[in-house]
């Protein structure tokens, strides 16, 4: 049965939609109080950020002539965000739909979804940790809270030294069980792990759990920190679910681009939608990026707290599964 036939049937299911209203309200009482400006970004976009482990959705504009046009549902407000933040705009937020492929038949993903994304000038990634310790007890998430690196997230959960992991990935990897082919990077191997062995583990109980210093493999944007193997980002789990990504933001032009490069190869070697980079992404950075650090947060899964509800589909009105018909 479709959302809407449940709700007019059951009126006292109205109560869990209205969780998200009432969150929405609360995140912009609390960015109105930081004085921060909030931004409409984009939704159809020229390039998407390049990030590999991410399907996008490609579409076609066309101009008033109908010539075609190559273009894509945004999967994240970051880049239209940090340009203005180069223009000089100072500490903003979005919150926005975004959009990403495959993530269907999973009861804490949707292909869309709404994102909340912050930027503070001057800061770095542990000052986004405790804003966002701030953003949840005011949104009414009451959590203890726990700060854990991958490297003691890895020996902790799955027993592995991750020093020896860095150099020796797959042995230990054959050791855990995990599946190896030929060109099966490191990357995947990491993920292998992490996902079957310590992401389970975090965020459990009354906890919520920031894990942080990811290896510079999966720095995404991020700055690289004092130890080159490791990123300045960190992650946010908490009732079982990641709720947050967040890093002190790589402002070197040429690091980005070199970063962008690569990940367009593992998107080729993937079999993924190819598409260019955002070149004009990487003018910005040359003009300026000001030191500063962000955080993307699922508003659809603070709503999933917050209702009780263990499943997506049962906090969205149209949840995709309904209106593609998707079992």
């Amino acid at each position: 049965m479709k959302t809407w036939k449940r709700l007019r049937n059951n009126p006292a299911l109205w109560e869990r939609y209205f969780v998200r209203e009432k969150i929405i309200r609360a995140i912009r009482s609390f960015f109105e109080k930081e004085k921060f400006h909030e931004v409409e970004t984009p939704t159809l976009i020229a390039h998407p950020p390049a990030e590999s482990y991410l399907d996008v959705f490609e579409t076609t504009l066309l101009d008033r002539k109908r010539h075609p046009v190559r273009a894509y549902l945004s999967t994240s407000p970051e880049v239209p965000l940090k340009k203005l933040m180069a223009a000089g705009l100072g500490n903003c937020f979005a919150i926005t739909k975004s959009f990403r492929n495959t993530e269907t038949q999973s009861a804490t993903h949707s292909p869309e979804f709404t994102i909340l994304e912050w930027y503070r000038v001057g800061a770095d990634y542990t000052d986004i940790m405790m804003e966002c310790e701030r953003l949840f007890a005011h949104i009414g998430l009451q959590y203890q809270w726990e700060r854990v690196t991958v490297a003691a997230a890895f020996k902790k959960y799955a027993g592995i030294d991750f020093d020896e992991f860095f150099d020796h990935a797959p042995d230990i990897a054959q050791k855990k069980g995990c599946t190896l082919e030929e060109g099966t990077t490191w990357e995947e191997l990491y993920n292998q792990i992490f996902l079957n062995e310590v992401e389970p583990k975090l965020g459990q109980g009354g906890t919520a759990t920031i894990l942080y210093e990811f290896p510079v493999a999966l720095a995404a944007l991020a700055k690289t920190a004092d130890d080159p193997r490791y990123a300045e980002r960190f992650e946010v789990y908490a009732g079982g679910l990641e709720l947050a990504d967040a890093y002190s933001e790589l402002t070197d032009p040429a690091e980005q681009e070199a970063r962008f490069i690569k990940e367009l190869a593992e998107v080729k070697r993937l079999g993924k939608t190819m598409y260019d980079y955002d070149h004009d992404f990487i003018e910005a950075l040359k003009i300026g990026l000001p030191k500063c650090a962000g955080i993307a947060v699922g508003v659809d899964r603070l709503v999933m707290l917050l209702a009780g509800a263990k499943d997506i589909a049962d906090i969205l009105f149209f949840p995709a599964k309904e209106e593609f018909d998707i079992i």
